[in-house]
């Protein structure tokens, strides 16, 4: 798959891209990824991508024109139809169905914003769809692009050490959409606490249903619109519920 990068700091991606687990389906290709300046393609001594907005007001808007040309040049180069996406507060909050989508698809064009934000003429005209990660304003489309890349390329086959790792990722249908459980490592103590024993023991089957029902507390206590949605799908088992009505 391939994702089009559209930002005025292409710079910030350089080691976004090159550490890290998920530099592996950077550098091999799996997620290639391409970084395209719209001062590159404006016009003028200044290469002016921003100007003021007209009705008054604070800040700066960037123009559609070097925009528009970036696009050109972008389809040029990739022959395809590949959606324009624009990371924005009115967009669709950015969930886990949504990557798993974007890591079977065959990429997009990442428009970074900045400023007070995207002429509207060219959101209208040139832009598919809207992204947001959430309730709040950054200050570029930067971050959420690394964000939608990184999430996509810890889903590539070889990716992750482990092939089921992400697997047992919170939100993944394999734990029915629930958060995921605690996790300990070495020492079996530490500042006076002790891990769990179950997770010493051995038993697999123990181990399993102890995981499952920290998922379904942690679940209920902090997203309780996901317990839901699962119980709403049919995915909770008489036990699930048995353990659930303890902790109420």
């Amino acid at each position: 798959m391939r994702f089009d990068v559209v930002t005025l700091f292409p710079e910030l991606f350089v080691p976004f891209l090159s550490v890290g687990i998920t530099r592996r389906a950077f550098e091999s290709g799996q997620v290639d990824v391409h970084l395209s300046n719209p001062r590159e393609f404006a016009s003028g001594n200044y290469r002016r991508v921003d100007d003021r907005p007209f009705g008054g007001g604070p800040g700066m808007v960037m123009m559609a024109q070097p925009l528009e040309q970036t696009l050109v040049h972008i389809r040029a180069q990739r022959h395809d139809t590949a959606p324009v996406v624009l990371f924005s507060p009115i967009g669709q909050r950015l969930d886990h169905a949504q990557v798993q989508r974007w890591s079977a698809g065959s990429g997009a064009i990442l428009l970074c914003g900045r400023y007070e934000g995207i002429d509207q003429r060219f959101i209208d005209t040139q832009v598919n769809q809207q992204i947001s990660l959430g309730d709040f304003v950054l200050s570029g489309g930067e971050v959420p692009a690394m964000a939608l890349l990184d999430a996509v390329a810890r889903l590539q086959p070889g990716v992750l050490s482990d092939a089921d790792s992400h697997a047992m990722d919170s939100f993944n249908p394999a734990l029915d959409g629930l958060l995921d459980c605690p996790h300990y490592t070495r020492p079996e103590e530490w500042a006076g606490q002790r891990v769990p024993e179950v997770l010493l023991s051995g038993n697999h089957a123990h181990i399993e249903r102890w995981r499952r029902d920290q998922r379904l507390k942690l679940t209920a206590q902090y997203r309780p619109d996901l317990l839901e949605k699962a119980r709403t799908a049919g995915l909770l088992t008489e036990q699930d519920e048995a353990v659930l009505a303890q902790n109420i």
